[in-house]
């Protein structure tokens, strides 16, 4: 069900004076492009199907929000607090979303190629067969997520702690693994061709070693 708001309802509440107070609303299925909602809490809303590229959430509480489907091309949400958030099939392409917290949130199938997670808190996340081809996971933390059939062919995971994680069937074809932490982790099956892993740390948990080639 679409939202119940009008087009005049919706622009008088965005230029209301910030941070907006949205918990538990109904925004579906709306578009609101390069809409300010920094800093606003937006705990518990429902944003299935909605339009929010290039959307500025830099600070937004976005706790246990819904995004299922929600197009957030290029949005910024650095910051952001996505704890328990539900962003299935989310169209994050170039999202910016480093030091964002997305505890146990389920990114299923969500496309996040080439977004920017630096820093992120990715604990025990949710991210089946999501698309991360050249997203930049460099320091993120991504302790017990569920990775399993994931698509991060040459992104950037240096120094990622992916320990204790599901990284079977994954494809990390020409990433940078340098420095990540897969101690714990079941890669069974998982595509590591021309992947970097200096200094990396195996599911074993010795450091990988680089086999040099004499002639």
């Amino acid at each position: 069900m679409s939202s119940n708001l009008t087009n005049f309802q919706i622009y008088d509440l965005l230029n209301r004076p910030h941070p907006l107070w949205l918990v538990k609303i109904n925004l579906t299925e709306i578009t609101l492009w390069n809409a300010d909602l920094s800093e606003c809490n937006l705990s518990h809303s429902d944003l299935t199907r909605a339009d929010l590229s290039w959307c500025n959430l830099i600070g937004a509480n976005l706790y246990k929000a819904t995004l299922n489907y929600t197009n957030l091309f290029e949005s910024y949400l650095s910051m952001a607090n996505l704890t328990e958030a539900n962003l299935s099939r989310a169209n994050l392409t170039r999202a910016t979303m480093d030091k964002a917290i997305l505890i146990q949130a389920i990114l299923a199938e969500a496309n996040l190629s080439r977004a920017n997670l630096t820093h992120a808190n990715l604990n025990k996340a949710n991210l089946f067969g999501t698309n991360l081809t050249r997203a930049d996971l460099s320091k993120t933390d991504m302790i017990g997520v569920n990775l399993n059939s994931a698509n991060l062919a040459m992104a950037n995971l240096f120094e990622a702690n992916l320990s204790n994680s599901d990284l079977r069937l994954v494809n990390f074809e020409n990433a940078d693994l340098t420095g990540a932490n897969l101690a714990n982790a079941n890669i069974a099956g998982a595509n590591l061709d021309g992947a970097d892993l200096t200094d990396t740390i195996m599911p074993d948990g010795k450091k990988h070693i680089l086999q040099e080639l004499h002639s």
